[in-house]
């Protein structure tokens, strides 16, 4: 390669490079002059080939295409887990165990008062002998 020229290539323009360049090579030429004819690096040759050997061109966008939705979910899941780690700590700041122990037994010494004072608790009313009828004797 004349140009130290940076170029990005297409996955379906890899492909067609490499089935050009494994036809070069079937014909007997040597790989530095089948990459010489591909405007390419052996380094990139083996790069390519290690990646995208074998594949057509739809699957080679395929990959791409996965690849990048990959990428996306990877960073929706990292913050996700910032978001949970800063929950965490926004819920261990405002929730002390201490107070809620405090208010526990300040309901229950709130609840012993009003029994000693001659209220009960529960959900029904208390019950009174003297408010029942006789027409429920058998």
């Amino acid at each position: 390669m004349a140009t130290n020229k940076r170029r990005r290539h297409t996955p379906d323009q890899i492909i067609r490079k490499l089935a050009e360049g494994n036809k070069l090579l079937g014909t007997g030429q040597q790989l530095s002059e089948v990459c010489r004819h591909l405007e390419i690096t052996e380094s990139t040759w083996h790069r390519w080939v290690a990646q995208y050997g074998g594949m057509k061109a739809s699957d080679a966008k395929r990959l791409k295409e996965l690849e990048a939705e990959n990428a996306r979910l990877k960073k929706l899941v990292a913050n996700q887990a910032l978001d949970i780690d800063m929950l965490k700590e926004i819920s261990s700041e405002t929730s002390d165990p201490e107070p809620q122990a405090q208010r526990r037994g300040d309901a229950a010494r709130a609840v012993r008062g009003l029994r000693t004072a001659g209220v009960r608790g529960g959900r029904h009313p208390p019950f009174h002998h003297a408010s029942t009828t006789t027409t429920d004797q058998r």
